[in-house]
């Protein structure tokens, strides 16, 4: 196998051919380093890697020896150094254990071969964290890889790994897989194990684990590997009723689809964005589903501070946590500046300002469940606008206080959000092109519990609007 044809194959189809061997494990994990190496020196998508050789996995797994990376932030592997995109970890901790997630991924089969980047600590919808210099968007490289999974989705799209680990507390999976035109599947709260050091209820029950994949089928395939409960785990949603696979392709019959454009924080949406959102729905029409333009009622400002008070909390904590394990204090010479200020507004936050905000989240997911009683699917775009240009997310910009950060991300980043603090799926599918070639992403929300209709959803449109050909400038067949 030379790199063209194993960088032309998903999770799925390199599974089949190390199956049929077409190609052996240790041949793709060599072929995935190559490219790794070849496209990261544009990239700088790797945060540790990549590896002498994969890390273990199931010989007898769905996906065995696919290569694969874990994000450097949550999910965690036993030995390998993790530094959640601070300086405050230097060159890391290494864990004694995997975490319930990177158990998962091992039995699935799946070969991991590096960590990749993130923003600090993940609150960023960019991946230029100081710890590791900028991540670069492979489709025009002076623009941003999205994130916080922005260094997983430039491999994925720049064709070094079928398929990588993401995670998602606010569009972190949605967002950078819209940038690199990738399947960003946020799952249902409580489908994915966070254990054991988090459960369903991090950051305050927005945190959710999963992938970006290049396929609406290893999307499905991989749910089926991951979607397992653990003893203790403190929520266990309803399963499938059947696998997850066998929804990619399945006859999704006549839904009842919301369409809004409309940015519920109020500012710009691109008008390539609203085109190509309005042109999925016309597919949609066709393919026999009612589309009407409606939405939830969202009042921003108070959702907006909430976030914020949600988010430093959490940051607050986790800094606390790195404190306590490295005996390191926090400060602004270890934390980037927008990083420090969230630490420092959440250490001043009592037990009813989270409280408060957390009722809020209550409210509007009541509010949002009952629109869903409506309407199967909420259609809107991933993004505002396509991939921003590198520096427009600055973390380290010293004028900039929690609230002020907070919204510089969700000011051009606010369809996503909403969906954690639901807790319910939505899906980033790569369903069209700004006239420079950027990619567009398009996003797909259901209530909870629904991504087997999502997904036959999402695997209707990429039947009728193909993405598998498009190529990003920095691949790793042309470099």
């Amino acid at each position: 196998m030379n790199i063209e044809e194993y960088a032309a194959l998903d999770a799925t189809g390199l599974a089949e051919a190390i199956n049929s061997g077409d190609v052996t494990a240790d041949e793709a994990a060599e072929l995935a380093t190559d490219a790794i190496n070849a496209v990261n020196a544009e990239l700088n998508a790797v945060a540790t890697g990549p590896f002498d050789r994969p890390l273990d996995y199931a010989a007898e797994g769905r996906f065995a020896g696919v290569p694969f990376a874990i994000k450097d932030l949550v999910c965690h592997a036993e030995g390998v150094p993790t530094r959640m995109g601070t300086r405050m970890l230097g060159d890391g901790v290494t864990p004694p254990a995997d975490t319930h997630l990177m158990e998962r991924f091992r039995a699935a089969g799946l070969a991991t071969v590096a960590a990749t980047t993130t923003p600090e600590f993940g609150y960023s919808a960019n991946t230029e964290a100081l710890a590791y210099g900028p991540t670069r968007n492979p489709w025009d490289t002076g623009r941003s890889a999205g994130g916080s999974s922005g260094g997983s989705a430039v491999l994925v799209a720049a064709g070094a790994l079928p398929v990588a680990h993401a995670n998602d507390g606010g569009g972190s999976i949605r967002i950078p897989a819209a940038v690199n035109g990738l399947v960003g599947l946020k799952p249902s709260r409580g489908r994915v194990p966070l254990g054991p050091d988090l459960d369903a209820n991090a950051l305050s029950g927005l945190a959710i684990e999963f992938a970006v994949t290049r396929s609406v089928r290893d999307a499905a395939a991989l749910l089926d590997e991951v979607a397992v409960g653990y003893p203790g785990d403190r929520f266990i949603i309803a399963p499938p009723e059947r696998p997850f696979a066998y929804e990619a392709g399945a006859d999704p019959g006549r839904l009842r689809i919301a369409l809004h454009t409309d940015a519920w924080s109020g500012t710009a949406v691109d008008s390539e964005v609203v085109a190509a959102v309005e042109e999925v729905a016309h597919t949609l029409e066709a393919a026999g589903h009612l589309v009407d333009r409606a939405t939830p009622s969202l009042d921003w400002e108070p959702f907006l501070e909430a976030t914020a008070v949600t988010w430093s909390a959490f940051l607050a904590e986790s800094v606390a946590g790195v404190e306590a394990m490295t005996g390191t204090s926090a400060g602004p010479d270890n934390l980037e500046a927008t990083t420090w200020a969230c630490v420092q507004y959440g250490r001043g936050l009592t037990v009813l300002d989270l409280a408060g905000a957390n009722a809020l989240f209550v409210r509007i997911s009541r509010t949002v469940g009952e629109f869903f009683g409506d309407y199967d699917v909420l259609l809107t775009p991933t993004t505002n606008y396509p991939a921003m240009e590198l520096g427009y997310l600055n973390a380290n910009d010293p004028d900039l206080d929690a609230l002020g950060w907070t919204q510089r991300i969700f000011d051009v980043f606010s369809f996503t959000p909403l969906f954690n603090t639901t807790g319910t799926p939505a899906v980033s599918l790569p369903l069209g092109q700004s006239s420079d070639g950027l990619p567009i992403g398009v996003q797909l929300a259901g209530p909870m519990c629904s991504e087997s209709m999502l997904l036959r959803v999402a695997a209707q449109l990429e039947a009728a609007m193909p993405w598998r050909d498009r190529r990003p400038a920095v691949h790793v067949t042309t470099v």
